[in-house]
């Protein structure tokens, strides 16, 4: 039975040309489990807020969308606010109450539920989330994990009957964002929860699909199964930005052209590769990792914590990033990561221990010359960066604090911008892009201040694959400048493409760093869906081009 139904949708931003969502012609029907996937900015966030009334965009709207038959402007308030649940990408911009237990009872407060009721369905949903351990607490006390938990479980309380999710995992660890996704499934296949999700982490929400949605430049270019789907774009082009970001049992099936039925889980590749390909232990040799001789980044033996009566999130943490390497962190939400990036920028201060940037104790730098042509952090999120009405006043601003004229503003900001490819959005209000273009936005922000060494907190974030492979591109041009990159992130496999070296955060250190071939081989969790498919042929391979390579060679 349908559920939800669209008719030539389109929508413009004010004063745009462009039409964000363009013509477009979708049927959901009821208990089905939609993907939604695309390039950064090709219209998905857009496309589902239109799909919830309250959340809907100011713009230029033309076409009909239709809730069990009935059109989205007529349905009731109460219908509309909790039917159609909706996830944002951020969980700090969905949770509006202090406390966790409250935030659960917020949504059925608004619309009069009895409080008996309340308190039935927020036990309920409690025990079903595992949130009973946690169920006092203050929300800003939550992980990243448990904060999107708690966004999942307060939209539930309503009962809706669909479920919008935008990216719900973008801020998660890969064990967390698997967990986030599996609670998904089971909505879908035990309550006939309708979920509706865009993600670019398609390795996990691709094959569980019954559908997906496939848009291009705010069009549905493909709307079939995900079988079809990945077959279908690698048959129609060849160099689609968006093959890039299929699951890797798709892509490395794409990538070899055998006539075989396509994989999409990590096990169907795994027998896909065992039917046609011979094991060979010696297939990828990892040699010895060489490094300069001179450190960028240095702590040694540091200890922070953000309050004398909180517990340490530092603990005697120790890392050496050597000039001009690319270094990875990798670990839980919640572990410290991000606190280490905010010790060596100076943001956060160590209480013990010793700070040293490029050769220099962090405290013996004065003003900003820790900053000036020296070293830049690209925080999590964002829209932190930006203080201006469009992406140009921002950049000019800052650049003109530093003293540069205005002729020489102008020809940064464009030999910028044209390398990270985001001028035509330079006239942009920061606010009004998505979160992939501002995540691009703010590193050419970052660049233009020209450092020496370069700190990335989760840079991937709302990337889409093909802006990750540009992105991936401009790293390895500014790590051949000599520029040294530490990155923290989620995402496991920009990690094995770009890094010299990865290493583990846990419990408030730095656990073991190696060359990304050892490091993810030696993981079960941490580590690449390209490697857990091939291991058992080519342990080594821990990216699909790698994995790729190795059956070239070894064809049964």
């Amino acid at each position: 039975m349908e559920i939800l139904r669209i008719e030539n949708l389109n929508f413009r931003y004010p004063g745009t040309e462009k039409r964000a969502v363009d013509s477009i012609d979708l049927s959901v029907n009821d208990g089905e489990f939609i993907v939604v996937c695309g390039e950064s900015g090709c219209g998905k966030t857009t496309l589902l807020r239109l799909l919830k009334r309250e959340l809907a965009p100011a713009g230029e709207k033309s076409g009909n969308i239709f809730y069990r038959g009935t059109r989205q402007e007529e349905l009731d308030g109460r219908t509309a606010a909790a039917e159609i649940g909706y996830v944002l990408q951020n969980p700090d911009n969905q949770i509006v109450t202090d406390k966790v237990w409250h935030e659960l009872a917020f949504g059925l407060e608004n619309i009069g539920v009895p409080t008996e009721v309340i308190r039935r369905r927020v036990g309920e949903m409690s025990s079903y989330f595992g949130i009973q351990e946690w169920f006092r607490k203050k929300t800003d006390e939550l992980s990243g994990g448990q904060k999107q938990l708690l966004n999942l479980a307060s939209v539930m309380v309503m009962q809706p009957k669909i479920l919008i999710l935008d990216e719900p995992t973008s801020q998660l660890d890969p064990i967390a964002a698997s967990d986030f996704i599996s609670t998904l499934k089971k909505l879908n296949r035990e309550l006939g929860l309708t979920v509706i999700l865009v993600e670019h982490r398609l390795e996990e929400v691709f094959p569980t699909a019954d559908r997906v949605v496939l848009m291009d430049g705010g069009r549905v270019l493909l709307y079939d199964s995900p079988v079809n789907v990945g077959k279908r774009l690698g048959e129609m082009q060849d160099s689609h930005p968006m093959l890039l970001g299929l699951p890797s049992a798709v892509r490395i099936f794409n990538a070899l052209h055998i006539d075989d039925v396509c994989p999409l889980t990590v096990r169907e590749g795994r027998d896909f590769l065992e039917r046609h390909f011979a094991a060979d232990e010696n297939a990828i040799t990892v040699g010895e990792y060489t490094h300069s001789d001179e450190a960028a980044i240095e702590l040694k033996k540091v200890w922070f914590r953000y309050e004398r009566d909180l517990p340490d999130v530092l603990r005697g943490t120790s890392l050496t990033v050597y000039g001009g390497e690319f270094y990875c962190i990798l670990g839980g939400n919640g572990t410290g990561k991000t606190t280490t990036l905010n010790v060596i920028s100076g943001l956060n201060k160590a209480y013990r221990g010793k700070v040293i940037i490029n050769g220099k104790p962090i405290k013996e730098y004065r003003g900003n010359s820790l900053y000036r042509n020296n070293l830049a952090l690209l925080p999590q999120n964002p829209q932190t960066v930006f203080i201006k009405e469009t992406v140009r006043e921002d950049y000019s601003e800052i650049l003109e604090t530093l003293g540069i004229s205005k002729d020489e503003r102008t020809e940064m900001i464009e030999a910028v911008t044209a390398r990270v490819g985001i001028s035509h959005l330079l006239e942009k209000h920061p606010y009004d892009l998505s979160g992939g273009e501002q995540q691009k936005c703010a590193l050419a922000k970052m660049l233009l201040l020209k450092p020496k060494i370069l700190l990335l907190d989760e840079p991937t974030k709302g990337l889409d694959a093909y802006s990750k492979h540009t992105l991936k591109n401009i790293l390895a041009d500014l790590k051949n400048d000599g520029m040294t990159i530490l990155a923290v992130t989620h995402d496991v496999e920009f990690a094995a493409e770009n890094s010299d070296r990865c290493a583990l955060f846990f419990d408030g250190e730095i656990l073991s760093a190696d060359v990304p071939e050892k490091f993810f081989s030696e993981n079960n969790f941490y580590t690449t869906a390209a490697n857990r498919i091939a291991r058992q042929l080519c342990r080594n391979a821990v990216t699909c081009e790698q994995v790729v390579a190795f059956c070239e060679g070894h064809r049964r």
